[in-house]
């Protein structure tokens, strides 16, 4: 129990954990931010880490750091860490600059050896005074020495005990922000179920971190924080890539259609395949391919075998899909693909995020290939657009790809888990007898979607044959025919359009009768959302709107577009929505705040950006 400690209620804070790739950031802050969504805290997550597989201990390069933010009004990860755990000199050199002016500091003073100072490039032997920290605001732990005389009898070995270190500086944060250590213990406990001398060995650990705060440092305030109010429930906080294989799951169950992932691994897509590949027990069957290529196309096969087939990649990969893709298109096969965008071109930037996928997901593709392109914009609305694209895809028999990047993908957020009553019945456009006894066509279509018929193989009566070749309309043969495959090609143009009358219209937040209007689409939903409150609570008019559904767009939203004398787009690229808009907005000007750096806008920049444009257009 806390005694005769200053405690201070605050409605959020940033926490920004980094050390050496193998420090164990990344399961430190996933720890502290599930503690948090089971204390019914929002949550926002960015977990920031090197594309090198092992860059030399305690350099520069081979910093990792893991950015939460909790309390009530989270949608960011914060631009600015309000503490920042540092657990060597590098970690303190390479983040400080994300660090607040007047934030706490917890390091590792143990860590700051000769050796270690070198390797991080530091000029003198103290880092505190050359970096300009203010000696009041950092807590130097000797985590070495405490870590080595609370396992002194524990019969591991040096190297098993410096794994630990982790949950000494976890103890700490659970210290400080009034966090209780039982919940910290159960994930522990499940984690090395299968190590007992490991988990008592973190215990101890994690309860020595915990003591030296409480111990050593009571002149601190231990802040607790505001939890927001909540509709009851399970809660939980959840990766976007989890919540998209989630979100499939529940499409499975909802149309009846067993779910089927063909994939390659590919980061950041890879841990979709892991999740669904835990799922047989729910009926998944989730095969690790030779190649994307091979992804696809066992896919395409698992379509026309009827089940609910999925692909998953990030950018090079869906490059490599692409004829298959336009193979779906050509066959009008359900396909869902799920396009984890990162930094490019090439290889590019495999562990950071972009947006700049988004062109090559509308028009990546040889000859008249329309295809519907979704986009989510959270880690939670990952689940929810992966149910969508499943959706689309069999009711109008077509392929989906839907964009989500690394930032939601490998970011979390707190999410309440949904009862199976929350989501409608799928509706697969399944050939039905009728249709049968009416001399069925493969390309047969419904009059109001123009959607094909799914013939399921075995159905008696329905014996039939797809390809890459164009098909006569009425006679589903192969046609080479020119008004044939202009039909075609339009058949296949107006299914996708007509998408739109199954998506609800758009509704601009906050000042619907504003001049200017934000816009972004996707992942950065929360920056775009904070920025353009903070516009709005200092007097600026103005109105919001993150698009989800890009092609097609949902029904009112040019028109409603058209009534902003001032459009701004803000994603992460060099301006492809704002492109896509203008081409359907000729005369409109569009107005863009871009950035391509391979990190997440920070709020600021997107509000310097929109007061730029308010100021001079």
């Amino acid at each position: 129990m806390l005694q005769k400690t200053d405690v201070k209620t605050i409605d959020k804070v940033v926490i920004r954990f980094a050390g050496d790739s193998g420090d164990g950031m990344q399961l430190a802050g996933n720890i502290f931010s599930n503690i948090s969504a089971e204390e019914g805290d929002e949550i926002s997550t960015f977990p920031d880490y090197p594309a090198e597989i092992r860059a030399p201990q305690g350099s520069l390069s081979g910093v990792s750091g893991y950015q939460v933010s909790v309390g009530k009004g989270v949608h960011t990860p914060g631009d600015e860490a309000d503490v920042l755990v540092a657990m060597n000199p590098a970690a303190l050199k390479t983040n400080l600059r994300y660090l607040k002016r007047d934030g706490i500091i917890v390091c590792d003073g143990d860590s700051f050896t000769e050796a270690n100072l070198r390797k991080a490039e530091y000029k003198t032997d103290d880092p505190v005074a050359e970096l300009g920290i203010d000696p009041k605001r950092i807590m130097l732990v000797p985590m070495t020495t405490l870590l080595k005389s609370t396992l002194a009898d524990s019969g591991l070995d040096n190297k098993a005990i410096m794994k630990s270190k982790n949950m000494l500086a976890l103890g700490i944060i659970c210290w400080l922000f009034d966090r209780p250590l039982e919940s910290v213990l159960r994930k522990l406990q499940a984690k090395f179920a299968k190590k007992p001398a490991v988990f008592e060995a973190n215990k101890l650990v994690l309860q020595a971190g915990w003591d030296y705060g409480h111990n050593t440092h009571s002149s601190l305030p231990v802040y607790r924080i505001e939890t927001a109010s909540a509709e009851p429930g399970v809660y939980t906080d959840v990766t976007g890539n989890t919540a998209t294989a989630w979100g499939l799951i529940m499409a499975s169950e909802k149309s009846g259609r067993p779910l089927f992932l063909g994939s390659y691994p590919i980061t950041p897509a890879t841990d979709i395949l892991h999740e669904l590949a835990k799922r047989k027990d729910l009926g998944v069957k989730a095969v690790q391919m030779e190649d994307e290529i091979a992804g696809v196309c066992s896919a395409i096969g698992a379509s026309y075998a009827g089940h609910l087939a999925v692909t998953s990649t990030s950018g090079p990969g869906l490059a490599l899909k692409s004829e298959g893709i336009g193979l779906a298109v050509m066959a009008e096969l359900p396909l869902v693909v799920i396009d984890v965008q990162r930094g490019g071109p090439s290889t590019g930037l495999p562990t950071k995020t972009e947006q700049t996928d988004l062109l090559q997901a509308l028009y990546g593709r040889n000859g008249e290939s329309p295809i519907c392109v979704l986009a989510a914009v959270s880690p939670t609305d990952c689940f929810q657009m992966a149910f969508e694209a499943a959706r689309i895809a069999m009711e109008h028999m077509t392929p989906v790809i839907l964009l989500t990047d690394a930032f939601i993908a490998n970011g979390s957020s707190a999410w309440r888990i949904p009862e199976e009553k929350d989501y409608p019945e799928i509706k697969p456009h399944i050939l039905p007898q009728n249709r049968l006894e009416e001399g069925w066509r493969p390309y047969d279509r419904d009059e109001k979607t123009l959607a094909r018929y799914w013939a399921l193989p075995g159905t008696p009566g329905a014996m039939h044959r797809l390809g890459g070749l164009e098909k006569d309309a009425k006679t589903s043969v192969i046609s080479t025919d020119g008004a044939n495959h202009a039909r075609m090609v339009e058949a296949r143009r107006q299914k996708v359009a007509r998408i739109a009358d199954s998506i609800d219209p758009v509704k601009p937040m906050l000042d619907e009768d504003a001049d200017t209007i934000l816009v972004g689409w996707g992942g950065t939903y929360g920056h775009l959302l904070t920025a353009a409150t903070e516009l709005h609570n200092e007097g600026r008019k103005i109105a919001f709107h993150q698009f989800r559904y890009i092609n097609p767009l949902p029904p009112n939203a040019l028109d409603m577009l058209k009534g902003y004398k001032r459009i701004i787009v803000a994603e992460l690229n060099t301006g492809m929505f704002a492109d896509y808009l203008q081409m359907h907005l000729p005369g409109k000007e569009i107005l863009r705040i871009n950035k391509v750096e391979g990190q997440p806008f920070l709020v600021k920049e997107v509000v310097e950006g929109v007061k730029f444009h308010m100021d001079n257009h």
